[in-house]
């Protein structure tokens, strides 16, 4: 039996110093164990007898005195012969220890004087210096003899081992190496560092079979032959190419047990049938002739009513049906209670949005209301004058509807004579409004001019350049600002001055001697002590040449772009037509652009000709081209068509396409209405669109397929105006780029039975819009 023991006290300790050559520090470095013959005397044996000796030790001996002798003598003589086994023990594993130390590896670090070349190496310590000098000589390709190995600035010898250094297990050293003929044998590492990437050692943790991770140095082996292709697979949707790559390290063995397992026999289940015995007797005994029990304890058992199957089930039934029944009432409540929930949340939002829709409807009331109390724009004169024209309308159809005769002629000229004082009223307001509106356009336009150049860069950021041009103009506005104010003192007022006339007196011309001589004036007049009220005038008149002087090319370069009219008279033949109403010469961009051309009259008189005839309000058709933007913006950025729209364009698609009324339920509120993607997925274009109120708006976006939401009728019909609308802007060159290609062929086109008196309506359009045609 002590044999067996310690021949398992042999085998573990034999265990340990092959699988336990490192232990692991808490701060995670790894240090070498210390040598048996380190530890204290006699602690090998207390520990040879702690695993040879039974559990009942000395102790249990002393405590057990009075027990039987001879196992008190067999025990003693065990442990003697435990004590002579583990001191043979201790004598053969100290070189077995010390060949196991000198197999551990450590990580050498050799440096190649002079260029300073680092070498990584993992090397056995027990090795000599020799050999490693063997090892660095096929890695270098030099003759042995010429290495020479130093360690802190001596030369180690060749017999020394690494282990005779200090270097202890699976630690590092550093090492110079220099060849005593650098001349004929220079070390050069074959493979440059900056051409390599991979190291030569690294340190990889490994998994015990005890459970504990232990730091290995693994050595980096480079051949020079190429690996062989083992083939490998692409990715079908990225088309990458993945590799098989050829590995080193043989797959771990499986322990044999003893027992096949890819067998099918192993696979296949058996059963058999095996007789059991109860653990406890059961048995039941009544009196007999030799047996007497007592019947003290028993308990008389009266039977109940029998309950049949069928009673039994139909119970069953009844308490099911009841739990259904009560279930089935609380799923409903549940379910009343959510659409009660869903109506009143429902009934909430459309509360929510009456009081939307009709707050929007008293804002645009309130707009219009404050826009024909102070008109501020040319739009809001447009609007005072449909107004004025709307009422003109309805007089006239009332006094033609009741009075005959010269009752009526009586009644047209006094309603003649209230529609005159009433366009005189409007034409005060419009007096009043560029009064006030002169001074913004001047600062506006001299804003413009200074304005610097910008772009975008590539990462993003906005950039802003400066040149001489901008910052002169940005003298020039800072100047004009301070001639502007006639509230500073007599001091600062004559500083001011004489500021502009050193400014003027660069460019001698006619209009800057005038500027010079008003200074004069102004300055010999505050010296006289003239009242300012008196001097308004003519500090008027030099605002307004100074003005005239920054208007001027010559003098300021970079308000040449803002200018109407080209400084230079060659770019006037190219860009010059006549208006054949007011028979003038102007450029292109005083005209109105439509599909066929420009108009045959200018700006000024089609807005001349609106308030005198049709007197139409195109706000509408703005505020409908600023709310389809907006949408357009919010829905895609790459959207282009909405913002080469015109007023104009918009106008046409609404009178002549839609026909200025809901294609729903014919709404012909045109502040209510607004033009919005017919098919979701396309981005929005006139061949595109419908014209729906906002309410019907919001449930169009909800719809994913139109030919289910729509019937085939109103699909037709709006496919038919898509087609009228893309021949129209198909005339437009801009807009011919944007055309769908599936678009229908020309042929199919000029069947439509509506072709030639859309083209005279857009003629009329494009010519002289009537007041018919405009409503």
């Amino acid at each position: 039996m002590s044999e067996q023991k310690l021949s398992e006290a042999h085998r573990t300790k034999e265990e340990e110093d092959e699988n336990t050559g490192t232990n692991t520090e808490p701060s995670g470095d790894t240090a070498e164990e210390p040598p048996e013959e380190d530890g204290e005397p006699g602690k090998d044996e207390e520990g040879l007898q702690a695993v040879g000796s039974p559990p009942g030790g000395p102790g249990s001996l002393e405590e057990n005195k009075g027990n039987n002798v001879l196992e008190t003598v067999e025990e003693t003589a065990t442990q003697a012969d435990l004590l002579d086994d583990a001191v043979q023990l201790k004598e053969l594993q100290i070189p077995q220890m010390a060949e196991n130390i000198g197999n551990s590896t450590a990580t050498v670090k050799v440096v190649l004087v002079p260029d300073g070349h680092v070498m990584t190496v993992a090397f056995a310590i027990g090795l000599s210096i020799q050999e490693l000098k063997c090892h660095l000589a096929s890695e270098l390709r030099v003759p042995v003899e010429v290495l020479q190995i130093s360690l802190d600035g001596r030369v180690v010898e060749e017999q020394q081992s690494l282990m005779e250094l200090g270097v202890r297990p699976h630690s590092s050293t550093r090492m110079e190496m220099s060849s005593t003929d650098p001349s004929s044998h220079p070390l050069c590492p074959l493979r440059p560092q900056e051409h390599d990437s991979m190291r030569d050692v690294i340190t990889v943790e490994v998994l015990t079979d005890e459970g504990l991770f232990q730091e290995v140095v693994v050595e980096i082996e480079r051949p020079r032959q190429q690996k062989a292709f083992l083939g490998g697979y692409r990715h079908r949707l990225t088309g990458a190419e993945y590799h098989h790559a050829a590995i080193q390290t043989l797959p771990k063995r499986r322990l044999d047990r003893g027992v096949v397992t890819f067998s099918h026999d192993t696979q296949t289940v058996q059963l058999k049938s095996q007789a059991q015995q109860c653990p406890v007797s059961v048995a039941t005994q009544m009196t007999g002739i030799s047996c007497y029990i007592s019947c003290m304890n028993d308990e008389l058992v009266t039977p109940r009513k029998y309950t049949t199957a069928d009673e039994y089930h139909d119970r069953r039934l009844r308490a099911v049906i009841c739990l259904q029944s009560f279930t089935r009432r609380w799923l409903a409540q549940q379910a009343v209670d959510r659409l009660k929930k869903e109506r009143q949340r429902r009934l909430t939002w459309l509360q929510m949005q009456e009081r939307k829709r009709r707050e929007e409807k008293e804002e645009q009331l309130r707009d219009r209301r404050q826009r024909w109390t102070n008109p501020e724009r040319r739009e809001d004169l447009n609007l005072l004058y449909h107004a004025l024209e709307k009422w003109r309308r309805e007089e006239e159809q009332q006094i033609n509807s009741f009075l005959r005769g010269a009752e009526r002629k009586a009644a047209l000229c006094l309603l003649l004579e209230q529609e005159t004082e009433l366009i005189a009223t409007i034409g005060r307001h419009h007096i009043t409004f560029q009064n006030n509106n002169y001074d913004k356009i001047i600062q506006h336009l001299l804003d413009k001019a200074v304005a610097p150049h910008q772009w975008r860069a590539a990462d993003g950021r906005l950039i802003e350049m400066d040149n001489l041009h901008t910052i002169r103009a940005r003298e020039l506005r800072d100047l004009y600002s301070n001639i502007s104010l006639f509230t500073v003192s007599q001091e600062q007022r004559s500083h001011i001055l004489m500021t502009l006339k050193h400014t003027v007196n660069e460019h001698k011309c006619l209009l800057t001697r005038d500027i010079v001589d008003l200074i004069d004036r102004e300055v010999d007049l505050m010296k006289r002590g003239v009242q300012t009220r008196n001097l308004e005038g003519l500090r008027k008149r030099i605002c307004t040449l100074f003005l005239q002087y920054i208007k001027t090319q010559a003098f300021n370069p970079a308000v040449s772009k803002l200018l109407k009219v080209p400084q230079n008279p060659s770019e006037l033949n190219k860009d010059v037509l006549l208006c054949r109403s007011c028979q003038r010469y102007l450029r292109s961009t005083n005209f109105i652009a439509f599909a066929k051309g420009l108009s045959t009259r200018c700006k000024d008189c089609t807005r001349l000709d609106n308030i005198a005839r049709p007197r139409n309000d195109f706000s509408c058709y703005q505020s409908i081209l600023r709310r389809l933007i907006v949408a357009e913006q919010q829905l895609s950025k790459e959207s282009k068509i909405p913002f080469l729209l015109k007023v104009e364009d918009i106008r046409y698609l609404i009178e002549v396409v839609w026909l200025s009324q809901s294609a729903l339920n014919a709404s012909s509120d045109l502040y209510n209405l607004m033009l919005v993607r017919w098919e979701h997925q396309k981005d929005w274009s006139p061949w595109n669109c419908i014209l729906l109120s906002k309410e019907e708006a919001s449930a169009h976006f909800e719809v994913e397929d139109v030919n289910k939401a729509y019937e085939m009728t109103f699909i037709h019909k709006v496919k038919h105006k898509h087609r009228l609308a893309q021949r129209y802007f198909s005339q437009i060159s801009i807009m011919a780029e944007y055309l769908d290609s599936a678009a229908p062929p020309a042929a199919a086109l000029s069947n439509q039975l509506l072709s030639k008196p859309i083209t005279m309506a857009t003629h009329r359009l494009a010519t002289d819009p009537s007041p018919d045609s405009a409503h």
